[in-house]
């Protein structure tokens, strides 16, 4: 089953551009570069530790922890109970 963006509902599945498109939703435009300039996708997205966001992506420190406290780590955790 996939959401209505047509992103994967696994975000292991999520290519660059799904990971991208994810975080400009989230309202991050800006931010959602740096995933594409990275080549962050849903698999290195759900590896990535506070530290690889808060300094991997040289992004502002404010939204870099927005991003990795109330998206990564949600989506880490929510994967982990999927797949166990």
């Amino acid at each position: 089953s996939s959401v209505e963006d047509g992103t994967p509902p696994d975000p292991a599945d999520w290519a660059v551009i799904d990971v991208v498109n994810y975080f400009r939703t989230a309202g991050f435009e800006e931010q959602a570069n740096a995933f594409q300039e990275q080549e962050i996708d849903g698999k290195s997205l759900l590896l990535m530790t506070r530290n690889d966001v808060l300094t991997g992506l040289s992004l502002k420190l404010g939204p870099a922890l927005k991003i990795y406290e109330y998206h990564v780590k949600p989506l880490q955790t929510q994967h982990l109970k999927n797949s166990s």
